[in-house]
């Protein structure tokens, strides 16, 4: 008998947060208006909603269904549904794409962190402004995340505020502080849309954001969207864990859905907050891709507000800390994953099993950071190990498991199953199963195969 005590979450509402902070990240906030702007502004948004709708949520539900009926953790819950079977090893696969990515994305988490404090202190102000600080911007975060020690310190940080919220508990940790982390976020991110109207280039970004350009959508544009699917929406990285937590009168339906429109009304709002921003520097591009968070966007601010010394010291901190908390939901969700197949796996507690983790991502994190610096030498398939990991999980591993839960669902889970907790044990309605199973069976592993095939170039 494990000495871990499996608590579930304690209301509705709580386990709605803790699932949507799960989803809600630096995928939203960092690579949704990223892809954007390399995909043609609307028309990426237009497509991105569109799978959302007939992708996202339906492997969402399809998690949800796995979790909530077995009981059990990703890592077990194939195992306890369907022993002695393949489909054994579709958990641990979740488990262990979960915390690769923990381990890389702490890294990321803790620059942003790094950024959080300079913005605090207000080291941008002090940077100059327009297109000659762009090269000052540019070598603030080159040096910071090649450094042999700062990007390491910021990683020991976040990674220890994860496993203080992981080892307090479902409910106490992980429940208590989605509730106030998410509508914080909310908060302050419609403050900074209000504020992002009222710019110079608010009207040029909007025209960006949402004119609708149709000849920009591409087969390209589609895989790019389903991709952001997956980021945007954690899928395949262990969802089910959470889902295992869930009280028997949610609706899995209704809550897919709130988390999909949740987290969707996030990454819009994010490109609602920088775009403007964007056009309000002459000279800048909102094609940059992720340079834009680390390097344009802090000057960008300090030009755009450099009239008012207080609003360029507080938007920059605003912006950082929601990018912050975002990321802190998620690497919570990660550590939780892990942390949960350990303790129950191996019938440890939940202190020890965390512990473990905690430790594990630690030693993998600090070689993740380094090999952006002084290990940069260091290639594996002629990767770096921080981009080693990445492609690995994105390419592979997450495509696996995503193919995984929505052929287990469809194919391998008995319509009994499925149907009891798609009506949440016969207490609300559920008219769409056929059309529910023709997705999980057949439309959305074609989506996933393409997806997979269109990562190694094959098409």
């Amino acid at each position: 008998m494990s000495k871990y005590s499996r608590i579930g979450f304690a209301t509705k509402l709580g386990g709605l947060l803790a699932a949507a902070g799960s989803a809600i990240g630096l995928g939203n906030i960092w690579r949704f208006p990223s892809q954007a702007g390399q995909s043609g502004g609307s028309a990426f948004i237009i497509i991105y909603l569109l799978c959302v709708a007939i992708f996202g949520i339906p492997l969402l539900i399809a998690e949800f269904s796995i979790g909530r009926h077995a009981r059990a953790n990703v890592g077990n819950a194939y195992r306890v549904l369907a022993p002695n079977t393949f489909w054994k090893w579709v958990g641990p696969l979740s488990v262990l794409v979960a915390f690769l990515i923990f381990c890389y994305y702490n890294v990321v988490v803790g620059w942003v962190l790094y950024y959080t404090w300079d913005s605090l202190l207000g080291t941008f102000v002090s940077m100059g402004t327009g297109n000659e600080a762009v090269q000052a911007f540019t070598n603030h975060f080159n040096s910071f995340i090649v450094h042999p020690w700062k990007p390491i310190l910021c990683l020991l940080i976040v990674t220890a505020m994860c496993h203080f919220v992981v080892v307090s508990g479902v409910q106490a940790g992980i429940e208590k502080t989605s509730k106030v982390l998410i509508p914080g976020l909310f908060i302050i991110m419609i403050f900074l849309a209000i504020f992002a109207s009222f710019m110079p280039g608010a009207g040029e970004g909007y025209r960006f954001l949402f004119a609708m350009d149709f000849s920009a959508i591409t087969p390209d544009v589609v895989l790019s969207a389903l991709g952001q699917c997956f980021y945007s929406l954690s899928i395949g990285m262990g969802l089910i864990t959470y889902a295992s937590y869930f009280r028997r009168d949610v609706n899995l339906t209704n809550t897919a859905v709130s988390i999909a429109v949740m987290s969707s009304i996030i990454a819009v709002l994010a490109g609602i907050i920088i775009f403007p921003a964007v056009f309000s520097v002459d000279g800048m591009d909102p094609e940059l891709g992720p340079g834009l968070v680390f390097v344009a966007l802090p000057n960008v601010f300090n030009s755009a507000l450099s009239s008012i010394p207080f609003l360029a010291w507080l938007i920059p901190l605003l912006f950082y800390i929601i990018l912050l908390v975002a990321a802190l939901t998620s690497t919570i969700f990660l550590h939780e994953v892990a942390t949960a197949y350990v303790a129950e796996t191996f019938g440890t507690t939940r202190h020890r099993a965390a512990s473990y983790v905690t430790l594990g991502v630690l030693f993998l994190g600090i070689a993740c950071s380094l090999s952006l610096g002084p290990w940069s030498e260091f290639k594996i398939f002629g990767l770096n190990i921080f981009d080693f990991i990445d492609s690995l999980t994105a390419k592979v591993i997450l495509p696996i498991t995503g193919l995984g839960a929505s052929l287990f669902v469809g194919w391998k889970l008995s319509t009994r199953q499925l149907w009891t907790e798609l009506t949440s044990f016969g207490t609300v309605r559920f008219i769409w199963v056929k059309p529910f199973l023709f997705l999980v069976r057949f439309f959305v592993p074609s989506l996933i195969i393409l997806i997979m095939l269109s990562n190694f170039g094959l098409i």
